[in-house]
């Protein structure tokens, strides 16, 4: 794997194979910090060209294919990031009853501001934008946040989370990296508690959709406890993160 980089232009070449992805979002994400993109927005873009990337390795060739996947990035000079990922496959998109792979269009569309793909019968191509004043998570301009509203504590083997308060929607973005820090990007067993958590919840279900796809990625599943009958439990059905992670109530 060798990096092609120019001007604003970064670019590789990669076996289709699982173990490839973390050294390709690793190199990404140094170019994209070198091109100055803010650590939320190279958080959301990456999320979005992981999973385009996955799904290329997953499913683009057959088990007996040695096929290759290629990204190419480029900054332009208003502030907007394009990456193209490319594979010369079959790629397609399972149906959500069948992976939560299935929800993979939905989760880029949710994370960078335009995304299109082109199937072929030559592979397909997906093209994710990044606008000058990215918005799809309003983390561009993240306000402040009075309080650290998570309390992580590292068990043997696993990380405990206790919210508290309220986590409005700007919070979102300080509650995804403070637990997937401690959760080491998914990659650490995470439970969740939520029986401190105050009546306005919208960052902690935003923030809390963000590190259970990070953990679905590296094979974990969150744990949310939730008073049965509490708000927080009613907050994340709503927003369907209930489907996402194994919302458990208190003993």
């Amino acid at each position: 794997m060798t990096d092609q980089l120019a001007d604003h232009h970064w670019g590789v070449e990669f076996p289709a194979q699982p173990g490839q992805l973390a050294v390709v979002r690793a190199r990404l994400d140094a170019w994209l910090a070198a091109e100055g993109l803010t650590e939320d927005d190279r958080y959301d873009l990456l999320l979005a060209v992981n999973e385009a990337a996955s799904n290329a390795v997953e499913h683009a060739y057959g088990p007996d294919q040695h096929g290759l996947v290629h990204i190419e990035a480029h900054a332009g000079p208003d502030g907007s990031v394009r990456v193209v990922v490319t594979d010369h496959g079959g790629w397609r998109v399972p149906p959500p009853t069948l992976t939560a792979r299935g929800r993979g269009l939905l989760l880029m569309r949710e994370n960078v501001d335009e995304v299109l793909v082109d199937r072929g019968a030559g592979g397909t191509t997906v093209t994710l934008v990044l606008a000058p004043r990215h918005t799809s998570r309003g983390t561009f301009v993240p306000a402040p946040v009075p309080a650290d509203p998570v309390d992580v504590t590292a068990r043997d083997g696993w990380v405990e989370v206790h919210v508290r308060g309220d986590v409005p929607a700007h919070a979102a973005p300080a509650v995804r990296r403070r637990i997937l820090t401690a959760a080491r990007g998914g990659t650490v067993p995470v439970v969740v508690d939520l029986r401190a958590l105050g009546e306005r919840s919208e960052g902690l279900v935003r923030g809390l959709r963000a590190v259970a796809e990070a953990a679905a990625a590296a094979g974990n599943r969150v744990v949310v406890r939730a008073p049965e009958d509490g708000h927080a439990r009613r907050a994340l059905v709503a927003a369907g993160v209930d489907q996402v992670v194994d919302l458990v109530p208190h003993v």
